[in-house]
């Protein structure tokens, strides 16, 4: 079945230049890995890929992941002073490039990232138009667009967990759009990741994260919020 196109396929968003892929869809790529971290991080790692690591500095794909960690908008005009505000905020970054990862997308972007004692590591692809993908969280396919009301659910390999979670979003009347579910192995730890049509109420997050089984809930509203 062909993929449907949106009005936002088409014309893009609302963003400061030059281009949807270096631009928008950096920074937002960037947004998603600051809510997964939870805040702005004290290090960040950055490598770009493939025809990211040839044009990143020059289409200012640079300031735009910057900008991204500091929460930045795609429309923020303060995206183009980005890296001296990152620094005058005391985050350290450091940027590679790595020109031949044949299994990536062309425009891929790797994120590692620490804020205190917590880290996480971020694959994103940048698809055009402002579109992403967040191909892998913490070494864990996850494969998301942020388009929509995202959970993240680290949890023990329990059988029947994907059931019970499902059952507790549908009690909080939540309509779940997309779901995959990924493990290091055989009742190992897996990631389950929910893309939803709607919100979770603060009472639904604090109950999952109440359960012993489940390790971590990161919950990612709209991304364009």
């Amino acid at each position: 079945m062909a993929e449907k196109s949106s009005v936002f396929d088409m014309i893009g968003p609302v963003m400061i230049g030059p281009s949807s892929s270096h631009t928008a869809g950096v920074v937002r790529i960037a947004r998603v890995a600051f809510k997964l971290l939870g805040g702005k991080p004290d290090v960040a790692d950055i490598t770009f890929y493939n025809s990211f690591a040839s044009t990143y500095e020059g289409h200012g794909s640079d300031r735009a992941i910057i900008a991204g960690l500091l929460d930045f908008k795609t429309d923020d005009k303060r995206i183009k002073d980005s890296l001296t505000l990152a620094r005058q905020e005391g985050v350290q970054y450091h940027f590679k490039s790595v020109g031949n990862a044949s299994t990536l997308h062309p425009n891929t972007i790797r994120l590692n990232l620490q804020k205190g004692d917590k880290k996480v590591e971020v694959l994103g692809e940048s698809r055009g138009g402002g579109i992403i993908n967040i191909a892998e969280v913490d070494g864990f396919k996850a494969d998301f667009s942020a388009n929509l009301h995202t959970l993240i659910i680290t949890a023990e390999d329990k059988k029947g967990s994907i059931a019970f979670i499902a059952d507790v979003l549908a009690h909080d009347d939540c309509n779940i759009a997309t779901m995959s579910v990924s493990r290091k192995g055989k009742n190992d730890v897996a990631c389950q990741v929910i893309e939803m049509d709607s919100g979770l109420k603060p009472v639904t997050l604090e109950y999952l994260r109440s359960l012993s089984w489940i390790k971590a809930v990161i919950y990612i509203p709209d991304i364009d919020r």
